[in-house]
């Protein structure tokens, strides 16, 4: 099979299925995942899909609806431990937190001190189920109205009550991170965001590579708003440079070496 055709072969399943894994496309058409990560980087060039960890899916495709929890809260791929426990070292001794949702998020928590004290709010119930068997950290949980789906709760009650606080630090991400700012697919989250990084102090972006370059639905913050981003290597250098013309410095994290974290 040419290149050509097997690369609108490609398409055609991402169009059906609405989302394509590399490792299975190597599979089906019996080459490396090399090959097919090479594909998608190109169709991705070429406009016809947005790369994601390990696959791909479509250009126009708003995922309204979280992961399950048993992959978004999993034991993270390399780069997202990295990127998480390098945001983590940027908490300092009784500083005011602010911790998401978000699956990146969950992978700070066994990075965090077990030692210094600090403070962590939160709007997302397994991030306070967690952290509450944490001596030293004290944490507060924001009300509102409860997703059942993802388990945060972003409502305009939430918003409310996070106004509600003054913060040290917000560690905050999105579907896309572009030089034009953070991006998600949901207007209520976005608005949530951009009330955390109001009372917020210093805000500081995580952006796994997979979202850099990437703009979706509704813009949650534009870039300049950003004190850091923290990537990983394999963002683009690109669009590291594109951000950093904005005035944002952008910190790679280097891949975990070796298992120091501590457990949960």
């Amino acid at each position: 099979m040419l290149t050509e055709e097997r690369r609108q072969q490609i398409l055609e399943l991402l169009q059906r299925n609405q989302r394509i894994v590399a490792k299975d496309l190597a599979d089906l058409f019996h080459v490396s995942v090399d090959s097919i990560r090479r594909d998608l980087t190109i169709m991705k060039e070429q406009g016809l899909l947005k790369k994601t960890y390990g696959g791909a899916i479509p250009v126009t495709q708003l995922r309204s609806l979280p992961l399950p929890e048993s992959l978004r809260y999993g034991e993270g791929s390399p780069h997202q431990n990295a990127i998480s426990r390098l945001a983590a070292s940027y908490i300092g001794e009784n500083d005011s937190v602010f911790i998401g949702g978000a699956g990146i998020h969950y992978g700070m928590l066994k990075y965090l001190s077990r030692t210094m004290p600090f403070t962590v709010i939160t709007n997302s119930l397994k991030i306070a189920q967690t952290i509450r068997e944490m001596d030293n950290i004290e944490s507060y949980l924001i009300g509102g109205r409860l997703r059942s789906a993802s388990g945060n709760l972003i409502d305009p009650l939430a918003i409310e009550q996070i106004r509600r606080f003054s913060l040290d630090l917000c560690f905050i991400t999105g579907g896309g991170v572009s030089s034009k700012g953070i991006s998600t697919t949901a207007p209520d989250g976005a608005s949530f965001a951009r009330t955390v990084n109001e009372i917020s102090r210093r805000t500081i972006c995580l952006a796994p590579h997979e979202k850099m370059g990437v703009d979706m639905f509704a813009r949650t913050l534009p870039i300049h708003e950003l004190d850091l981003v923290i990537t990983d290597a394999g963002a683009p250098a690109a669009v590291i440079r594109e951000i950093e013309d904005q005035g944002v410095e952008v910190v790679v994290a280097a891949a975990e070496s070796d298992s120091s974290a501590s457990g949960l």
